[in-house]
């Protein structure tokens, strides 16, 4: 099933994905305020960067399993306000690079410390959403000397960290949420009206660009079918059996979402069903998520640690504001 159906159901964004190729519709322009350059960071490997520009310290966002750094064109001119701020594709997804070869968390982590280098940064932030948090503890078990902090969106999960007290997102993702209606024939008529359907069921917007990566151009100019990216069956591969992180030895800011919002659609329903599955959900997946939180409470008492009630798992569009202030104030105190 596609992307959006799994909105709300955190895990599943990690199997379903976004395009290997940059949109396709010559007439369209992406209106986000970010210029574009490619970074080799491998044998035949380049990795699609933005640059939305501002001042102070560098701030690197890494984009959740599936999408492409254009997830961020809403957000990221939020942030500029109190950092130069970047966005980075990985490999297999959108108009990034990919080579069939085993890559794991660490493969992940050396493509964005590459990318620092090739940018000459000096010690940024780390941020990133869902799967991201992968790459974030790669780096900071790595190489913490080369970056201020990590901020982890959503993003804690068991991949992220480990030490055998929390949930394994595995279990998480036999939780299962209900869907939503899928998009009518007219609301498929064109990319901004996709773009409405998803603000309707969820209460917040997708990025343009990041739903052109997700889906084809259809010749009326309409969207087409869904992309099958080549990274996915990496990433699948990774949560199944990758690398264990039982600790983050850098300053971190961690986010979690519990309970996880499942869009205004659900709120609105007066579909019994939609409400008891909405209700099974929670009551099944609410502790698994405190379980987490714990773990990384406990395991990283440094951390600093918030949850936000109702989030959605795109917790950095969902709680924008909330999620802005946050990173702001974690970026003033970092060394």
């Amino acid at each position: 099933m596609p992307l959006r159906r799994f909105s709300a159901q955190f895990i599943l964004l990690t199997l379903f994905a976004t395009s290997l190729y940059a949109q396709n519709t010559a007439s369209w322009r992406d209106p986000s305020p970010h210029s574009t350059r490619f970074v080799s960071v491998d044998k035949g490997i380049q990795l699609e960067v933005l640059d939305w520009g501002g001042s102070g310290r560098a701030v690197v966002l890494l984009a959740g399993g599936g999408n492409t750094a254009h997830i961020f064109d809403d957000f990221a001119p939020r942030l500029t306000a109190f950092g130069h701020v970047y966005g980075i594709t990985r490999r297999g997804f959108g108009a990034s690079g990919f080579a069939d070869v085993q890559a794991d968390t660490d493969r992940l982590g050396a493509d964005v410390l590459a990318v620092i280098d090739a940018l000459k940064l000096d010690r940024p932030v780390l941020v990133g959403h869902s799967f991201a948090g992968a790459e974030l503890s790669a780096v900071a078990n790595g190489r913490p000397d080369r970056i201020a902090g990590v901020v982890y969106m959503d993003a804690a999960y068991s991949y992220a960290f480990d030490d055998g007290n929390g949930s394994n997102v595995m279990e998480m993702q036999q939780v299962q949420a209900p869907q939503p209606p899928g998009p009518s024939e007219a609301e498929e008529a064109s990319f901004s009206a996709l773009q409405k359907y998803y603000e309707r069921m969820n209460g917040f917007r997708f990025p343009e660009a990041e739903l052109r990566q997700e889906r084809e151009s259809a010749p009326t100019g309409g969207v087409g079918k869904f992309r099958d990216p080549p990274g996915g069956a990496m990433l699948m591969s990774i949560i199944k059996g990758g690398k264990k992180y039982r600790a983050i030895p850098a300053p971190a800011l961690i986010l979690f979402a519990n309970p996880h919002g499942l869009g205004t659609w659900v709120d609105q329903s007066t579909d019994a069903k939609v409400r008891n599955a909405a209700k099974s959900f929670s009551t099944e997946m609410n502790p698994l998520v405190e379980k987490q939180e714990n773990a990384v409470r406990n395991g990283v008492p440094a951390a600093h640690l918030l949850t936000l009630a109702g989030a959605n798992h795109y917790i950095f569009l969902s709680n924008e504001d909330d999620v802005v202030r946050d990173i702001r104030d974690f970026v003033a105190h970092v060394p």
